[in-house]
């Protein structure tokens, strides 16, 4: 095959993250894309390729002989590029730094204190990439990674624990009266669909919501809440600062659910003098959380 006629690297990108992660909406989220374009890159290469990738699989998908030629060919190719872009940006002392955070904490909690580590700190730059769950740090082109634990974690990586995950309802000041009578709506995340169930187990005499509507992301849940739509439960990482304005009220506080955040990257000798700085910077103020 000549050159040119090769897909484009978006729909290799996206086809690969399909294949390995086993879900269009698991790859979506590492491509911080929409489930629809996941899809119709996927389709699209397959229509080029005039080749079956994947094919129905119960609820879920399964990876043609074919697709798992190509996807492993292309898992090692990306793999490649990064190891060579890394080795290109550690080479360049002016290269921003990649950091990788979980989308609803690095809107809602990480953009705003992000000023502060410039500002002390105007010759090292970063860059922001967003995502949640595992990554490849090669082949993403990636410095350090801010997760929630709550996935296998690579032995290989280095973890610098950063917070504990606390969850809790928070709503307006004027829904209290709803929420007590129990004709409220509650809210939830797609990514924490048991997370309702859970806390009304823990505290089994709160009013219980007459339905629940889910959203996408928690960045999308605490916006909802604080419009007045109704009680969302929401880590507090992602409420802290609207709680803190008086946007929201949390009247049962936070609980705990056993996850935690960390701070991630391959090995210690790996990161460039920047990368160090930013990651004590990191471990500082996700410290504040625990305050």
């Amino acid at each position: 095959m000549k050159r040119s006629d090769l897909p484009s690297l978006d729909d290799l990108r996206a086809f690969e993250s399909v294949a390995r992660l086993g879900s269009v909406r698991a790859a979506a989220d590492e491509l911080s894309l929409t489930h629809g374009a996941v899809s119709r890159r996927v389709s699209k290469l397959s229509r080029e390729l005039d080749v079956l990738l994947l094919t129905p699989d119960g609820r879920g998908i399964a990876v043609t002989p074919q697709g798992k030629i190509l996807a492993e060919a292309a898992t090692k190719a990306l793999a490649l590029v990064g190891e060579a872009l890394n080795t290109v940006r550690a080479q360049d002392a002016d290269a921003p730094i990649v950091l990788s955070c979980e989308r609803s904490v690095a809107m809602r909690w990480l953009i705003p204190r992000l000023s502060q580590f410039q500002d002390a700190h105007p010759d090292i730059p970063v860059h922001l990439s967003v995502g949640g769950g595992s990554l490849n740090f090669a082949r993403d082109g990636v410095a350090l990674a801010v997760r929630r634990l709550d996935f296998p974690v690579d032995p290989n990586w280095q973890v610098t624990p950063l917070c504990d995950e606390e969850t809790g309802p928070v709503m307006v000041t004027e829904m209290r009266g709803t929420f007590q009578a129990g004709s409220y709506l509650g809210l939830g995340s797609k990514t924490r669909p048991e997370a309702w169930s859970t806390w009304m187990a823990q505290n089994p005499k709160a009013p219980a919501p007459k339905e629940v509507r889910s959203f996408d992301h928690h960045f999308l849940l605490a916006e909802a809440a604080a419009s007045g739509l109704g009680v969302a439960v929401c880590p507090r990482i992602v409420v802290c600062d609207d709680i803190d304005r008086g946007r929201l009220i949390a009247p049962f506080g936070f609980i705990r659910d056993g996850t935690s955040y960390g701070l991630i990257h391959p090995r210690a000798s790996d990161l460039t003098e920047g990368a160090k700085v930013l990651a004590h910077w990191l471990s500082e103020i996700f410290a504040t959380m625990g305050a």
